[in-house]
């Protein structure tokens, strides 16, 4: 399977006067084609800022986009014009935004959004079109007899339906889902993750998963990619990350997680708190909070270092050089 998209030294920023916010810091990613990348970290990582970046909807200003590639399908998106963009957007990358309630249109009923989105793209006559969008909401498990209904007649789990009809409207190459069951409540965000799963293989889409629920990647990711002030510092297979995590921050996220096994009276936390992104520390970003800290963390990045087969970690505690005193 070949790469569908993959990010190389990506840099973003949003400029005021006051201040220079570095939101992503020569980032790399890639997502293969029918896989399920989960893109996790804290709030302000740069998880967001990263997907606006795909879509090159980094409102601008205050952001720019200050350096890299990101190539889908072979081709440099940041080398495109915003009518080409447009061509791309909603065809072959859609985005699932995090709220439903704001995502839609409240003047309009969730059918003609659904039309509205395959129209941009795609010519047809109106009642095929109404045949189309009528598809989709069965698709997503709501009768098409709701087609001239609007948002406020659906619960938040039915409008996070309606949303994901919009998404998959054009069958895209790629999903962004931005945290996409955030303001549901645990029976429905269950059912909405299964059914994007069941959608995902249908369509035969990738879907790149922003969350920071690492029990929602367990359940629908194929790879886990671990993101901290705007860096990816550790990148694998579901499987290996949760079953070896190696980053002393991945350790501490799952540390973190309550364990029905054993019987504690506080949680493990991470100590100190996420960087400031206008004034982010030299070498590791992350080396302030580590308890595994050297001197050279201080001073220099590392490069991601590939542990075991497609298992990548950003850490000096595993480079041989160091180790060996180099």
């Amino acid at each position: 399977m070949g790469n569908l998209l993959e990010i190389k030294n990506l840099s973003i920023e949003y400029v005021t006067d006051e201040r220079t916010n570095k939101a992503v810091n020569n980032l790399n990613l890639k997502i293969r084609e029918g896989e399920t990348l989960g893109f996790v970290g804290e709030t302000g990582a740069g998880k967001t800022t990263t997907a606006l970046g795909i879509m090159r909807l980094v409102p601008s200003p205050p952001g720019r986009i200050v350096s890299g590639e990101i190539i889908f399908e072979g081709e440099n998106l940041l080398e495109k014009t915003e009518k080409e963009m447009r061509e791309i957007r909603g065809n072959k990358i859609s985005m699932i935004f995090q709220d439903p309630m704001t995502s839609l249109n409240p003047i309009m009923t969730v059918g003609e959004q659904i039309e509205e989105v395959i129209k941009l793209h795609e010519d047809l006559p109106k009642d095929e079109l109404r045949k189309r969008a009528e598809a989709m909401l069965e698709t997503v498990g709501i009768r098409k007899e709701r087609f001239d209904d609007y948002p406020h007649e659906f619960s938040g789990g039915m409008k996070q339906r309606v949303v994901i009809a919009m998404g998959l409207a054009c069958n895209p190459k790629l999903i962004i889902a931005d945290e996409p069951t955030t303001a549901l409540d645990v029976t429905i965000q269950a059912q909405v993750l299964e059914l994007m799963k069941e959608l995902k293989v249908k369509f035969n889409t990738s879907m790149l998963l922003i969350t920071h629920d690492l029990g929602v990647v367990a359940e629908t990711c194929d790879y886990v990619a671990i993101m901290y002030a705007g860096s990816v510092l550790e990148y694998g297979n579901v499987e290996r990350i949760y079953n070896n995590p190696l980053h002393p921050y991945t350790v501490g996220l799952f540390n973190s997680i309550p364990s029905l096994d054993e019987d504690k009276d506080k949680l493990d936390v991470i100590p100190g708190t996420p960087p400031d992104p206008a004034n982010l520390p030299t070498g590791c970003k992350f080396h302030p909070r580590c308890s595994k800290c050297m001197e050279i963390c201080k001073q220099k990045m590392p490069e991601p270092i590939e542990v075991e087969e497609g298992h990548y970690v950003s850490c000096f505690l595993y480079d041989k050089d160091v180790k060996e005193g180099r």
